[in-house]
């Protein structure tokens, strides 16, 4: 193998990659414990059909090495906390390298490519505590030999490590943020920016999709990366039966006119006792009908409203369509074990508030038009006066629910309070 790179320019920009006491001293690599058992088979086959030719310092260019390292110094911020101590040992062997050892080039290149398959693998790790709940979302795990493989076959290497590290615009905004207020606080960073950013990793860079950040409240409507059109929403209560979940599935059709099937939890703890309270006037006046489990209409007096708040007796309960249907005109459904949907209101007023964690968990929408005509591609108006009209999209959308306390605001971080406590749950894990 001839190992060209050490020679002139190249052999000086291995050397500015190493301060003069990482120079000095012969690097620990990893310890084998480090690296996955598949991994590190992977790597090995990688090498022996290229012939141990290197990847990462390719004759004359180490470019792409230098990348990587630039990218593993601020790795911990991506998952991958091992990544600035690999970067130091991965410049200390290109040190070597420049000064003559030979041995240290293919030492260095399988340190790269084992670094680089474990990145991406920190990368590609879900967030704790988000539910896939259509396949269309459920996000791509690579195997270790996929990304050597993707890696060696890429025109720019250095290129392809700048397109996979950036993740998606949201994330790299956020993680750019956080490497300046790390670099001005001595490497300390709030634990709730790391767990932001383990959510944020979760949306994809490319594509049509919605993102709600129930954190802040806010839906977003991306395409391709570039946010296009964002409006307030009203989601769940702090109390953990009421909270919105962190969820990623697919829209697929919107229900105009719809009903309002009423959950068994609000009809426990809100109609029921309504009833009781007020009569079954209260019943009439908000346009509701009470149905068996199997679906036959009811005579609401001859329901023992008691027994329904109690838990012990089930009906249905449903709103008709109209002004004052809790759906208001549009309802956007997507699959999910949770009953949550995105959905029309008649109470705007709500929108006004600081705090719009209001609701039992679905998605209070503050322009659902508005969303209903990115989604359809036309004004979401119905053919008649019928209910449950149901419209499928042109094209099935994404839509990933999550939850981001830390949030950029003219490039430095802001927070908004974690609610939910999702960020302290996260942090005993660490």
């Amino acid at each position: 193998m001839k190992f060209r790179i050490l020679a002139g320019v190249a052999g000086a920009a291995l050397m500015g990659l190493a301060s003069p006491a990482q120079a000095a001293t012969s690097p620990e690599l990893p310890s084998a414990a480090s690296y996955t058992p598949a991994a590190d088979h992977a790597v090995n086959a990688f090498y022996a059909a290229r012939q141990g030719a290197p990847l990462w310092l390719r004759a004359g260019n180490d470019n792409a090495a230098r990348e990587l390292i630039g990218v593993l110094q601020r790795a911990s911020l991506d998952g991958m906390p091992s990544g600035p101590a690999i970067a130091a040992q991965a410049q200390a062997l290109l040190a070597q390298a420049a000064g003559g050892d030979s041995a240290a080039i293919a030492t260095a290149d399988r340190l790269l490519s084992t670094a680089w398959v474990q990145y991406v693998e920190a990368l590609q790790t879900p967030p704790a505590g988000m539910t896939y709940a259509d396949k269309w979302v459920t996000p791509r795990r690579d195997s270790a030999a996929a990304i050597l493989a993707r890696a060696g076959s890429a025109p720019s290497l250095a290129a392809h490590v700048r397109s996979v590290s950036s993740v998606n615009p949201l994330y790299a905004q956020l993680r750019d943020a956080a490497w300046s207020a790390m670099q001005a606080n001595g490497g300390q960073l709030d634990p709730r920016v790391l767990a932001s950013l383990d959510r944020a990793r979760d949306v994809p860079p490319q594509g049509r999709y919605v993102m709600i950040d129930t954190a802040g409240a806010r839906l977003y409507m991306i395409d391709d990366g570039n946010v296009v059109d964002s409006m307030k929403v009203i989601v769940g209560k702090s109390d953990a039966a009421t909270q919105t979940p962190m969820i990623a599935s697919t829209i697929y059709y919107a229900t105009l006119n719809p009903y309002w099937h009423v959950s068994e939890e609000i009809l426990r703890s809100t109609i029921a006792p309504n009833v009781l309270n007020m009569g079954l006037g209260y019943i009439k006046s908000r346009g509701y009908q009470v149905m068996s489990a199997g679906g036959e209409m009811l005579d609401p007096a001859k329901v023992n409203w008691r027994s329904v708040a109690a838990g012990r007796e089930t009906v249905r309960v449903r709103q008709l369509p109209g002004p004052a249907n809790s759906m208001g005109q549009i309802k956007i459904p997507f699959p999910n074990g949770e009953d949550l949907y995105l959905h029309d209101t008649p109470n705007k007023d709500l929108f006004a508030q600081d705090d719009r964690m209001l609701s039992h968990g679905c998605i209070r929408l503050q322009d659902a038009e508005r969303l209903g005509r990115w989604l359809m591609g036309r004004d979401p108006q119905t053919a008649s006066g019928d209910p449950e009209q149901n419209v499928l999209l042109p094209t099935p959308v994404p839509i990933y629910v999550t939850y981001l306390t830390a949030q950029v605001n003219n490039g430095q971080i802001s927070f908004v309070d974690d609610i939910y406590g999702r960020d302290t749950k996260v942090a005993a894990l660490r």
